[in-house]
């Protein structure tokens, strides 16, 4: 279940279209201050990444808050488990290797002891669309 101060975030963002820096400073400083707490949290912001424009800072914080809460707050701490990263890549993949979705599996693979594969796969397929777009443009 989602916290109501997080809905009426996203609601007020998806009328609004846009992600501005009070946004951003509100989510990190008032909403989420201890993090993201459930996979639905991340489902929703990373849904919520797709249908809105945003501020660079938009970008540094989600990133921070998936990859805390897919190293530090999942069991075993600092490891990505297999179910964790199909269920993660899945969601990053939805629209594509994003910049943002890019940055997230970068960070958690920079900063987790053990990465399993399936989000490696991802990153991997992330490079190669984006060499193929150099490639096309």
């Amino acid at each position: 279940m989602l916290k109501d101060q997080l809905r009426d975030f996203i609601d007020s963002v998806t009328e609004k279209g846009h992600v501005c820096d009070d946004d951003v400073a509100m989510l990190q400083d008032e909403i989420l201050f201890e993090g993201v707490s459930s996979r639905l949290e991340v489902e929703t912001l990373l849904a919520l990444d797709r249908f809105v424009t945003a501020v660079e800072g938009w970008g540094a914080m989600l990133t921070r808050l998936v990859a805390d809460f897919v190293i530090w707050k999942r069991a075993p701490q600092g490891v990505v488990s297999n179910d964790d990263a199909l269920w993660l890549a899945t969601l990053l993949e939805v629209s594509g290797p994003s910049p943002n979705a890019m940055s997230i599996a970068y960070a958690i693979l920079d900063e987790a002891g053990h990465v399993d594969v399936a989000l490696l796969d991802f990153i991997m397929r992330g490079r190669q669309q984006a060499r193929l777009a150099q490639i096309a443009a």
